[in-house]
């Protein structure tokens, strides 16, 4: 692979568009291999500073989170499309707006449960180039993939697992269809004899619940999705992927019970950025009987989700900003609160907490933290005070 990389970048004028975890990773490849005529990096970038013309730069490679709004300049790559162009090995991708780190960890772990040289990337906190020179012809490549990482791909996996798609992210893209699009190139150049797994084809009804170490309607239908994805792409019995599922702990920060204080749970569901996220928290755990919802707002409908909290007057809801303190308003009822801040809520929820609290946001962390593991983090600290 990092032969077909060196002859892609040869002689090239390169730029680095973001210098995060891929941006970082980016440049050390390139240097790694010294191929590129030139590398220049821009750490920062706004949609409105044009990009380079065509006589200063050959290739941009932009990280996961810059946004471009649609700009179709055919210079543009990313380090997933570099990976799903150049590697030879056999790559499971999974997207969709939620369950993709879940699914992608499953099938991992049920390869890997069954002898199987597997390895993770992606959007799981791995750049997909960070592992460029160091893997063997018979180990396979599981790939989370966001939309950021698939918007300017030109080659699919040879496994592609497309989960859902729900309204989100609509801060990045210009509009919804813009969104479902970047999401659709985890399938669009596949080739004969390549396959796409849809997660609404998929029937979970022969997974069993008392099993699963996962909770939750909706993880059942990972594990089914997971478990068919190990299947077509090698050889491993249904049993045999069943039994490996059934021993996934799970993730931290995705409908993690992390604290049993007082008889009360607490439970971390801080990837929630959807309102669909939050019904299915409170599904996987009915006992739930305070919310903390709350972040980002990035203009996503949240009439479902405020239906739904009319649908149960037993939870206590505890808002934070922005979008929180927006549904809270929808809502009249006297155990609603509207927190300022994440210690607010967590206070709040100490006091009228019986059974079970669940952090869900339904909302983006940013503007208020990093991501959603800080968040998430900063709950389970507070909790644990």
């Amino acid at each position: 692979m990092l032969d077909k990389l060196c002859d892609f970048f040869r002689g090239k004028r390169v730029l680095l568009l973001g210098f995060g975890l891929e941006g970082q990773s980016s440049l050390r490849l390139l240097e790694k291999m010294g191929c590129a005529a030139k590398v220049t990096v821009w750490e920062t970038y706004k949609h409105t500073t044009p990009l380079p013309d065509s006589s200063e730069v050959d290739v941009v490679i932009k990280s996961p989170g810059i946004p471009l709004f649609g700009n179709t300049d055919p210079r543009i790559t990313g380090q997933a499309d570099l990976f799903l162009q150049f590697c030879d090995n056999k790559t499971i991708g999974v997207t969709g707006t939620k369950g993709k780190s879940t699914t992608a960890s499953l099938i991992h772990h049920i390869l890997v449960n069954n002898g199987k040289k597997s390895c993770l990337i992606g959007n799981i906190g791995v750049p997909p180039l960070d592992v460029a020179g160091e893997l063997e012809a018979d180990e396979y490549i599981v790939a989370e993939l966001s939309c950021h990482q698939l918007e300017y791909c030109t080659a699919s996996p040879r496994v592609a697992v497309f989960l859902n798609l729900y309204e989100e992210h609509l801060d990045h893209y210009t509009d919804f269809a813009h969104y479902r699009a970047a999401k659709e190139n985890i399938f669009k150049y596949q080739r004969s004899g390549d396959v796409l797994i849809r997660g609404e084809d998929v029937d979970s009804s022969a997974i069993e619940a008392a099993k699963a170490t996962l909770r939750g309607v909706h993880n059942l239908h990972n594990i089914a999705i997971a478990v068919k994805a190990a299947k077509v792409c090698a050889d491993i019995t249904q049993e045999e992927a069943l039994a490996a599922a059934y021993s996934f702990a799970g993730l931290e920060h995705r409908l993690e019970l992390f604290a049993e204080i007082n008889g009360v749970k607490w439970v971390n569901d801080s990837i929630s950025t959807i309102p669909a996220a939050v019904i299915a928290a409170v599904t996987a755990f009915p006992e739930t009987d305070t919310l903390i919802i709350g972040g980002m707002d990035r203009g996503i409908d949240y009439s479902d989700l405020v239906t739904f909290l009319h649908s149960r007057p037993d939870i206590n809801v505890v808002a934070l900003p922005d979008s929180g303190h927006t549904i809270a308003d929808k809502l009249d009822r006297a155990n609603v609160y509207k927190a300022a801040d994440m210690t607010q809520a967590v206070a709040r929820a100490k006091a009228v907490t019986r059974r079970c609290c669940v952090l869900s946001p339904a909302a983006a962390s940013y503007g208020f933290y990093r991501n959603f593991e800080e968040r998430g983090q900063h709950y389970k600290e507070l909790v644990r005070k």
